[in-house]
């Protein structure tokens, strides 16, 4: 059986690695803070006494917050290719920018070790119900490798090329996430003032071609204004910030970004920046002068 090593049991990351222990794979997992791991462990896997322990599993996942956290992971001091035994195939899942993804690569690739940029969409309650989907770049081989067990994680695994190719993906894909949502709280704020309950808007909204399977399952925080976070408006901010940088690199105009980018800066300004990013409602509802209780929590 491959030995199967996780790097970061947060949120994502617990979610991800419970699908390959549904699949019945051995998992050893390791997290800074160890305390994360024990959801993990009750349900059987391995816990590593230090980050380098993982070296003896045959492929690693990572699943970190930043770029730099990718960077102290694996080409750090005390990181992954710093251990004395490596494993054979790195997947990082992170949403991390390409420079710093091909920067890591380059590091894995002179140690030995493939590497596979593997991005996923979907939060931990969409990955926990099977709906994520993956997009995953780097050399054919790797991604054949590392294959069966995206499909456990995603319901689709997409191979997109041979370099960074994945990171752009996904950050077109959270820059869209974003824009969207600032769209759906503008109308929804727009219909309510005119004198239309938030959730019968909602309703009507949903049972329209451009209802999605996203608004169906998210409507119902909207019309409650339950911003628990599944992704927080600070780190949708981190993704506009390294998806602006993109489109300036690539000369790509982005004026509806943009836009966006400030609205979610002024969300975090105004005390949002651990809620959910779809308490970008509350920011639009202030703006709009629309009188309504507290939210609550």
């Amino acid at each position: 059986m491959t030995r199967i090593g996780w790097l970061g049991t947060g949120r994502m990351g617990t979610a991800m690695a419970d699908r390959l222990l549904d699949a019945g794979e051995q998992v050893t997992v390791w997290n800074r803070t160890k305390s994360k791991t024990e959801p993990l462990a009750a349900r059987g896997a391995a816990v590593a006494g230090a980050l380098g322990d993982l070296g003896d599993c045959d492929i690693v996942f990572v699943m970190v917050s930043r770029p730099s956290d990718l960077a102290e992971v694996i080409t750090g001091p005390g990181g992954l290719l710093a251990a004395p035994r490596r494993p054979e195939v790195i997947v990082d899942c992170s949403t991390v920018s390409a420079d710093v993804s091909a920067t890591v690569r380059e590091a894995a690739e002179r140690a030995g070790v493939a590497f596979l940029a593997a991005p996923v969409s979907g939060n931990p309650h969409v990955v926990a119900g099977g709906g994520a989907c993956i997009v995953a770049s780097g050399p054919a081989a790797t991604f054949e490798r590392a294959r069966p067990y995206l499909e456990q994680i995603a319901k689709v695994a997409v191979h997109a090329g041979e370099g960074e190719q994945a990171r752009l993906v996904k950050l077109c894909t959270n820059l869209y996430l974003g824009m969207m949502v600032q769209a759906l709280v503008e109308v929804t704020t727009l219909a309510e003032k005119g004198g239309t309950d938030r959730a019968a808007f909602l309703e009507f909204f949903n049972g329209t071609v451009l209802g999605s399977d996203w608004t169906r399952r998210r409507g119902g925080d909207l019309i409650s204004r339950d911003w628990t976070p599944t992704f927080t408006t600070e780190l949708l901010r981190k993704d506009f910030d390294l998806g602006l940088a993109a489109a300036r690199a690539l000369e790509v105009p982005m004026p509806v970004g943009s836009a966006v980018y400030q609205l979610i800066q002024s969300a975090i300004g105004t005390g949002l920046r651990e809620k959910d990013f779809l308490a970008l409602y509350e920011q639009q509802a202030r703006a709009a002068a629309l009188d309504q209780p507290p939210a609550p929590g």
